[in-house]
């Protein structure tokens, strides 16, 4: 086992700040009345075009398919989103807000994306990309290790 001090004390740090941010969009969510699965569930139907469906929030999103899937029938029960069939696949519904869906969600993901833009503004673009391509790399080789095995 690597017991090298700074590399543990980063990791711990690492550790600390993914807390903490998800800590802070589960906090940004609740007071709007979400869960953060609700609120990544929202984006995706704004932001997914005519082509959003169950499966495709799952993934891009990283939510259990039954999670999504709730969160769809509570939306739906609310009167928010509709289903309509792919044209291409009848099998697949594509997901679409209803007129009180749209005025509901397009008010909290404005608010959302205007506070994280203020927030990369005030990092600066330059810092912001490379935090996410330190990301990035974190994530391709902790996966290439994973893979490795023991």
């Amino acid at each position: 086992m690597i017991c090298d001090p700074a590399l543990v004390e980063q990791l711990n740090r690492y550790y600390a700040v993914w807390q903490e941010y998800n800590y802070v969009y589960e906090e940004w969510a609740k007071a709007h009345g979400l869960s953060v699965n609700s609120l990544w569930v929202l984006d995706a139907i704004y932001n997914g075009g005519d082509a959003c469906t169950q499966k495709k929030i799952s993934q891009r999103w990283r939510i259990p398919k039954q999670t999504v899937h709730m969160v769809f029938k509570d939306f739906e029960r609310r009167g928010f989103v509709e289903l309509f069939p792919m044209p291409q696949d009848k099998r697949n519904k594509v997901i679409r807000f209803t007129a009180a869906g749209e005025a509901y969600a397009a008010p909290i993901l404005l608010e959302l994306r205007r506070l994280e833009l203020s927030v990369i503004k005030e990092i600066g673009v330059e810092r912001m990309q490379q935090l996410n391509e330190n990301m990035a790399l974190f994530l391709e080789l902790f996966t290439r290790a994973e893979g490795a095995g023991p």
